[in-house]
């Protein structure tokens, strides 16, 4: 059973460290545009532009990180990231105390915390790689994956009822405190980590910058699920702000049920991830890639037939686990191909390239999106983006695609 599979203490520390961090951004998920709302009085546009503006800044600056981070022990640059992202959640409730709050500062913090993620998550997959047996990384994924979709059905419902009770930024608190332990956690690993290799290359030349790009487009599998993984997150994620509007504005939901409706589906991460070893095992991963990567595209078009009352609700709900389910199951076997098959010198930078794609995708189609449902309406803006994603499958790998031949661990990266 993939629960009871023990992968050592170390692993142990860095799952917890990730369970408190993943929870605590689960308590405070929307809590910078709430504030920008309830605090500072902000106004559609301003909200906008925290939502989409901080986040793109914060991609740029992720830019030049990804070799910085290459180049260094892993597990210094996870606690430095950790409490850089806790010094800024936490001068928010200090500016407040002290009545000089403003929208520069959340914009700042916006940006500094999207490029301290992104840096973390690269040199955890790095990290990762080091710590357990190439045999158990599927595991140690789907463990992480199932922790980050309970920590999404349980944290926003449980951080909107604290608001409530506490004040508005009682979750900011919780997600600062929630990165101080993380950093508490991965600082009880013990053991030596291995020195990176001596960099042979500019750290901020245009080799060392593009390596994880190059990488990626370079092998034929993975360029392949990439350019599928950027396009399905992008358009999954841009009918996240239109259906807010079809909801809530134009079939009159309660803001409860809007809640219940995404909240109760991430219980079915957990099916999911929990699966995901077993079918890799009876499957195999290629029909994995194929099937499951399918099974995430068709049901997002099922959102268009969303009604009022119960039925709609139940519709929400059902299209959502199913899409939850299958990306759950997907991402784990996805993120394991993509360490197994990305030299060690290299894992820093490809996670960090791939998630600027990612990330820039989502900002990128949910401004389109959003354009699209001023001129036309929510509705036909979700069809659309349901219409468009039922393409997506066409760009996963096929039967005939390999992987090449992994680069020796023993060459360095040359620019």
């Amino acid at each position: 059973m993939v629960g009871r599979r023990a992968l050592g203490r170390p692993f142990g520390w860095l799952w917890a460290a990730y369970a408190v961090s993943a929870y605590g951004s689960g308590l405070g998920f929307g809590a910078l545009p709430l504030l920008a709302v309830l605090v500072l009085d902000a106004g559609a546009a301003e909200v906008s532009a925290l939502s989409a503006v901080g986040p793109a800044v914060g991609v740029l600056i992720a830019v030049p990180l990804a070799p910085w981070v290459e180049f260094r022990r892993k597990r210094p640059v996870m606690i430095g990231t950790d409490l850089v992202r806790f010094a800024a959640m936490a001068s928010i409730p200090v500016a407040y105390a002290f009545g000089v709050l403003g929208f520069v500062q959340l914009l700042v913090v916006s940006a500094v915390i999207a490029a301290a993620k992104i840096a973390f998550g690269a040199a955890s997959g790095a990290y990762l790689k080091a710590l357990v047996r190439p045999e158990d990384l599927l595991v140690a994924n789907t463990r992480f994956e199932s922790t980050n979709w309970s920590s999404i059905a349980v944290g926003p419902p449980l951080g909107g009822a604290a608001i409530g009770l506490f004040g508005p930024v009682t979750t900011v608190v919780a997600d600062a405190l929630s990165y101080l332990l993380s950093a508490l956690g991965i600082t009880a690993i013990r053991g030596k980590e291995e020195a990176p290799r001596p960099k042979e290359e500019r750290p901020l030349g245009a080799g060392a910058l593009l390596a994880g790009w190059r990488h990626i487009l370079g092998h034929p599998v993975l360029r392949a699920l990439y350019l599928n993984q950027v396009l399905v997150a992008g358009l999954i994620m841009a009918t996240e702000p239109l259906l807010a509007v079809l909801l809530l504005r134009r079939l009159g939901f309660p803001p409860w049920q809007y809640a219940l409706a995404f909240a109760a589906p991430c219980l079915g991460g957990l099916i999911g991830s929990r699966l995901a070893r077993r079918v890799v095992a009876r499957y195999g991963r290629d029909r994995v890639f194929r099937t499951v990567g399918t099974l995430r595209a068709v049901w997002l078009i099922g959102l268009v037939f969303v009604r009022p009352g119960v039925v709609g609700l139940v519709t929400v709900m059902a299209v959502e686990l199913a899409i939850i389910v299958n990306m759950s199951l997907y991402g784990p076997v996805l993120s394991t191909y993509r360490l197994e098959h990305t030299p060690k010198h290299l894992v820093a930078r490809t996670l960090t390239a791939w998630s600027i794609g990612q990330q820039a995708s989502i900002a990128v189609l949910t401004a389109l999106a959003g354009l699209l449902a001023d001129v036309t309406g929510p509705r036909t803006a979700l069809a659309v983006a349901g219409v468009l994603i039922l393409a997506t499958p066409l760009l996963l790998p096929g039967r005939r695609d390999r992987a090449p031949r992994q680069e020796p661990e023993a060459a360095p990266s040359r620019s």
